[in-house]
């Protein structure tokens, strides 16, 4: 017998409400472990999306931008 079959043949034991119970538990051990397939759709959609606007940068749009070219933020208490 393996665990499911195990798990069933408990479960048979439960009164309706506890086993509602156990259901419950189940499915919410369900959703917090099986991976979800949306997050690797929100990857490709966001690659496809830099992928489209990689082209829609001018020609002489610098692409060796790295924070010394950004500046220095001004600190939140100046800004009152």
């Amino acid at each position: 017998m393996n665990l499911a079959e195990t798990i069933y043949q408990h479960s048979l034991n439960l009164p309706d409400t506890a086993a509602r119970e156990a259901l419950d538990f189940i499915e919410f051990l369900e959703q917090r472990y099986t991976v979800k397939p949306i997050i690797q759709n929100n990857i490709d959609k966001t690659e496809a999306f830099l992928a489209a606007l990689s082209g829609g940068l001018s020609e002489d749009y610098p692409e060796d931008i790295n924070d010394f070219d950004l500046g220095i933020d001004a600190h939140r208490e100046l800004l009152d």
